[in-house]
């Protein structure tokens, strides 16, 4: 079986990063997972000791907490630096920072937010939480009913989304409202992953997608797959894959989200090139 890799794939630079400071603090703690793949984790924990806390009740007193790349709400992070003597280590990836402080900014001046994204993703939370007027959406359809409270507008969008997608929300905004503000939040290396998939997929005879499955990025990544190669498959790691998705087929495309470390899709591709499953 022929294995061709995406140009781009993999750890971006905000997973990098915060998987660097992660390791450079043994004995710390995340305030909730540093990035969405669990064997990454599982391993900061058996080698570097770092833990994991769900909840502002579980830091301790001289406890060292690192923030996770996706950030946290705005309240939470004051309410973190009020414990007494907790070090705190900011890991939120600058590219969610931005929108954050977007937010910030926009909200002062009298604008009424829009967010594209998904209202229950940790960075999206993190981003609403910094402004007013803030709605998030996820089609144009959903703004239809909103009743904003400026007449003034501002949009960003979720770090991982799809640039496409973003734009029919803005575009709808542009035709109804008079003055409206549209940052391109949407980082490069999502860009750059998304039309690499895009690419492999066309000239591939199956895909395999390879990312944490509650990891937004990677589900944008397994989405634009499927769109052309309908033999598209997410996987976690090298256990899930299944011999008779390789029947008949003779080049397989693989790439991976941007919380999949190298070491994990290396397993992926000597297992496909070795024809090797269980």
């Amino acid at each position: 079986m022929q294995v061709k890799l995406a140009t781009h794939y993999g750890f971006c630079f905000g997973v990098k990063r915060a998987i660097k400071i992660a390791q450079e603090h043994k004995n710390s703690a995340t305030m909730g997972p540093l990035i969405h793949n669990q064997k990454e984790i599982d391993r900061l924990n058996s080698d570097y000791d770092v833990g994991l806390y769900n909840s502002l009740e579980d830091v301790k007193d001289n406890d060292t907490v690192i923030i996770r790349t996706h950030g946290i709400t705005k309240n939470d992070l004051e309410k973190l630096k009020e414990k007494k003597d907790v070090n705190v280590i900011n890991a939120t990836c600058p590219f969610v920072t931005t929108p954050q402080q977007i937010v910030k900014d926009m909200s002062q001046e009298k604008y009424s937010i829009v967010i594209f994204g998904d209202e229950n993703h940790p960075e999206v939370k993190g981003v609403k939480s910094y402004g007013d007027d803030v709605h998030v959406v996820l089609t144009t359809q959903e703004l239809e009913n909103i009743d904003f409270k400026y007449k003034k507008i501002a949009t960003v969008a979720q770090t991982t989304r799809k640039k496409e997608d973003y734009l029919d929300i803005v575009g709808y905004l542009i035709k109804k409202y008079t003055e409206i503000r549209v940052f391109n939040t949407i980082c490069d290396a999502t860009f750059e992953n998304q039309a690499a998939t895009r690419k492999l997929a066309k000239e591939v005879d199956i895909m395999i997608v390879i990312g944490g499955k509650n990891s937004s990025n990677t589900k944008q990544l397994f989405n634009i797959a499927k769109e052309h190669c309908n033999d598209s498959y997410l996987i976690e790691d090298e256990k899930e894959l299944e011999s008779n998705w390789f029947k008949d087929k003779t080049i397989c495309g693989v790439t991976a989200g941007a919380s999949t470390p190298d070491w994990i899709i290396q397993k992926v591709v000597d297992q496909i090139e070795a024809d090797n499953f269980n």
